[in-house]
């Protein structure tokens, strides 16, 4: 049976909305402003790849364990914090699309807008969002803590949130100044590649009581591969269709992302082209035609190419370590076609 099959065969992803659906709804009579609960429930359930969870349910059943409602609470309160996330990166980033509409400080921005109230409709829709964002955060912690009753994961589930703060100071550094492949690589990790994959595995597999064996294993696999999920989705934001992507191509050159892809750009640019990047990589007005000139230069120095090797050789490291887990050979199948969708896809 192909992991295809095995993948969709409980529904999972549709049980993880589910579950997330009915934990929002239980709590919309503690929030007082509805039109805000509103947008933020169609973006905790609007899109997404669910990769997390399903990392996580699959990181269970790599362990032994079996089917059944508190795992997928679990993995879908990975979810929440994934909204979090999100919602924070695109304050920081002024993103004002994701998943094909409106971001969320967008959102509020604008309905503050629509009512004519008094003050900065932007500055609003920043402050409101930012509180969406920490409200799905702390709920995230109480929908995991209440399928984890043995607090088996929590440590694990402390860490991720920890790596992933970390990881987006350390974006946030980076863009003040072009920092070099080896500091991009440490964003790429400690920002995303780690609670994409390794953590959801390694928070699932613990829940099922698994050992170090097995924690290890899942972070010789998890690690190489959500860094080339990342690299992947650096190479999407420059060369990606935004009809597919739900983003714009422009966001992360105009935010002046200093990416893998970009600090191996500079790296091998010749004076001429160096020059360029300085000057366009950053600028919050760089129109289509000056994004031509970017993307051609990434090209023309290799950086592309050398991200594309980067991706396969991680890609790789990731299989070989998954075919040496100690794993159910469903687990195996399903991760496997799940570390082929992270690494193949156009969105």
């Amino acid at each position: 049976m192909s992991a295809d099959v095995v993948a969709n065969a409980s529904g999972l992803r549709e049980r993880c909305e589910t579950a997330l659906a009915d934990w929002l709804d239980r709590q919309r009579p503690d929030w007082p402003d509805l039109a805000v609960f509103e947008t933020m429930r169609r973006f905790v359930l609007h899109g997404g790849k669910r990769l997390r969870p399903m990392f996580c349910y699959w990181g269970w059943r790599g362990a032994g364990g079996d089917d059944g409602p508190g795992i997928v609470s679990a993995a879908a309160a990975l979810e929440l914090f994934h909204a979090f996330a999100l919602i924070h990166d695109d304050i920081m980033d002024g993103s004002d699309l994701r998943r094909g509409e409106p971001s969320v400080h967008r959102r509020l921005a604008d309905e503050h807008h629509r009512r004519g109230w008094r003050g900065s409709s932007g500055a609003y829709g920043a402050g409101a969002a930012l509180l969406v964002g920490d409200l799905l955060a702390a709920w995230a912690d109480e929908l995991f803590a209440s399928a984890d009753p043995h607090r088996r994961g929590a440590a694990l589930f402390a860490r991720m949130r920890t790596e992933v703060i970390a990881g987006q100071y350390l974006d946030l550094r980076a863009g003040v100044g072009a920092g070099s492949v080896a500091d991009a690589l440490t964003v790429v990790r400690m920002k995303a590649a780690r609670y994409t994959v390794t953590r959801p595995l390694q928070i699932g597999a613990a829940l099922a009581g698994a050992g170090d064996e097995l924690l290890t294993s899942y972070r010789a696999f998890g690690d190489p591969l959500g860094d080339a999920f990342q690299l992947r989705d650096d190479v999407l934001g420059v060369f990606g269709d935004p009809a597919v992507t739900g983003k714009p191509a422009l966001d992360d050159l105009r935010e002046g992302k200093q990416t893998v892809m970009l600090a191996l750009a500079r790296e091998h640019a010749a004076p001429d082209q160096a020059a360029t990047l300085d000057r366009l990589v950053g600028n919050p007005a760089l129109d289509e035609r000056a994004a031509a000139v970017l993307r051609e230069i990434i090209v023309d120095t290799g950086a592309l190419a050398r991200t594309e090797r980067m991706i396969r050789i991680r890609a790789d490291a990731a299989r070989d370590a998954l075919a040496a887990a100690p794993i159910t050979p469903e687990a195996f199948a399903a991760l496997a076609e799940l570390a082929d969708q992270a690494v193949h896809r156009l969105s």
